[in-house]
């Protein structure tokens, strides 16, 4: 069942007391028996009484995660009274450019600009706590490096490894994109349309490869989560459906994942997302690749075996020579994404690893006999994967859910619509806009479609191609209908060229990746609590019209 609290809406002050919490009540409930020992050390770094630490206890084992953890928060709810946006605008101003400087200016002599600006602008006065509480907000790396230079930043703020190792399996997991050295092509002509996205995900104890993901999309949050999905959830069926029969044992929830410091790493669902599951996100410091040597040195290793296919780039244009990557492309991305995958089981897997000396497999099963933890998986599959999806704070309107500038519309939000006195979570998988998760107030995830359900399935690029075309029109308000004929003239406009220029098929395959790995994907094989299965697609009903 989900936990009664909301992880993104906990402050900071007791999400780390939750985290502290869980770091020490998780290998109690793992040891199985509580001794009188170990329950009073606990209560000792806890700063907690038995009777509070046994109720903890409990808590925990009926919602495995973190925010369980969390004490509740008295009063109102943070933010229920927002200030107006024009007073928040000079609040960000005054910060910008009286705060953040090497002046260093106080949050009173801050406050006094503010209130100076709005007695300008005819605004209301916000209050000192008000400001204060928005300066505590800021990043504290941020705050130090405006109001103190770079190099006190780092010095006091920058993580100082002296050796970056694992002593069991899934212990640290490293995260990292990269753009394959191949052209694919589309399945229609076979012609070459771009180079594809891959993100991999490396176990640093036994080097085994615990996921990957194949997107010809560029690197986001969504393939940050999908990636973190397939790296977390048993393979079986995943290799199944693409007819591979080889053994690929690894699953379960890492301690660590180790990223370097892109934006879609910094996303605030991957953060609570990981905590939540008692998964600390490192990331690397600044210009410092060698902090993430094990991924670089698997995906020097993976674009190596890529190097041996017609199509591909190599590594630079001195290696390429007169070489034609595009002529001799030959491979769709599910059938390079079916190589990769016999690449690494079959291949990377059993040979020996020139740092380990040993096989990853082989080094794998030793890093398990190393583990004393058992091995962690999500309480909930289908909550695991909401928990990593991006989203949008959206109000539950009276006809429905409103994002993207579509409008969604299910039974299930009646008793919200227009009664809620705050916004919902709206999370969203970009490959298939058809269908959106609203999560309640109770935690629980709702798969939401479109109010008309004869409307098209969309990826997020189609629907951000489509408002880009109309903008270029000099069209600013726009109605979901001209989003969605908008879409169909481009598809039929893709359609009709594709065999002549490689960026429409480009497009065309996109979208047919985007839609069939949705298909096949978490997000399409969910539904909403004590519901049924839908059938995949809904018959268009004759509608009679009356005047």
């Amino acid at each position: 069942m989900p936990c009664d609290q909301d992880k993104l809406a906990i402050d900071d002050s007791r999400w780390q007391v939750a985290v502290a919490r869980e770091a020490v009540i998780r290998p109690l409930i793992n040891a199985g028996q509580l001794s009188p020992i170990d329950v009073a050390t606990a209560c000792r770094i806890l700063g907690l009484r038995r009777s509070r630490l046994y109720a903890l206890i409990e808590q925990y084992r009926s919602a495995p995660v973190t925010s369980s953890l969390a004490a509740a928060r008295p009063g109102p709810k943070k933010g229920a009274r927002r200030l107006a946006v024009e007073v928040e605008a000079a609040i960000e101003e005054a910060i910008r450019d009286k705060y953040l400087t090497r002046q260093k200016a106080s949050v009173s002599t801050l406050h006094d600009h503010i209130r100076h600006l709005c007695r300008e602008r005819g605004l209301d006065i916000p209050s000192w706590k008000a400001v204060r509480a928005r300066v505590e907000q800021i990043d504290r790396f941020k705050l130090v490096r405006q109001r103190e230079g770079n190099k006190a930043a780092r010095d006091r703020l920058r993580p100082v490894p002296e050796e970056y190792r694992a002593d069991h399996a899934l212990q640290i997991v490293q995260i990292d994109h990269t753009r394959v050295d191949l052209f694919v092509v589309d399945t229609i002509y076979r012609l070459p349309i771009q180079r594809p996205w891959l993100t991999l995900a490396i176990d640093v104890a036994s080097r085994i490869v615990v996921g990957f993901y194949l997107s010809l999309e560029a690197p986001s949050s969504a393939s940050v989560a999908l990636a973190i999905h397939h790296a977390v959830m048993p393979k079986a069926e995943w290799l199944l459906a693409r007819g591979i029969e080889l053994d690929w044992p690894v699953s379960g929830l890492p301690d660590i994942i180790h990223v370097d410091n892109a934006r879609e790493f910094r996303a605030r669902a991957l953060a609570r997302g990981a905590a939540e599951y008692g998964i600390s996100l490192l990331h690397r410091p600044v210009a410092t690749p060698h902090y993430g040597g094990h991924i670089e040195r698997l995906i020097g290793t993976m674009m190596g075996a890529v190097h041996m296919l017609p199509g591909t780039t190599f590594s630079s244009i001195s290696e390429r020579g007169d070489y034609d990557p595009e002529r001799h492309a030959v491979m769709t991305i599910e059938e390079l994404e079916r190589w990769l995958t016999l690449e690494i089981v079959g291949r990377y897997h059993n040979e020996v690893h020139s740092s380990l000396q040993m096989p990853p497999n082989a080094a794998w099963r030793e890093a398990l006999d190393r583990r004393r933890a058992p091995f962690r998986h999500p309480h909930d599959d289908q909550q695991f994967f909401y928990d990593f999806l991006p989203f949008e704070e959206r109000s539950i309107r009276r006809d429905g859910v409103h994002i993207f500038g579509l409008r969604y519309w299910d039974d299930v939000l009646s008793p919200w619509a227009g009664r809620l006195d705050r916004q919902l979570r709206v999370k969203y998988d970009p490959r298939d806009l058809s269908c959106v998760f609203v999560e309640g107030p109770d935690g629980a995830h709702w798969p939401i479609r479109y109010a008309d359900l004869r409307r098209p399935r969309i990826t997020l690029g189609e629907h951000r191609l489509a408002q880009a075309a109309l903008r270029q029109r000099g069209v600013r308000l726009t109605d979901e209908q001209l989003i969605f004929d908008t879409v169909e003239a481009q598809r039929e406009l893709l359609e009709t060229s594709a065999s002549i220029t490689k960026s429409a098929r480009r497009q065309v395959a996109r979208r047919a990746r985007s839609l069939n790995a949705a298909d096949q994907g978490a997000a399409a094989e969910v539904v909403a609590p004590g519901t049924k299965d839908e059938p995949e697609t809904l018959p268009v009903l004759a509608v009679e019209e009356w005047s």
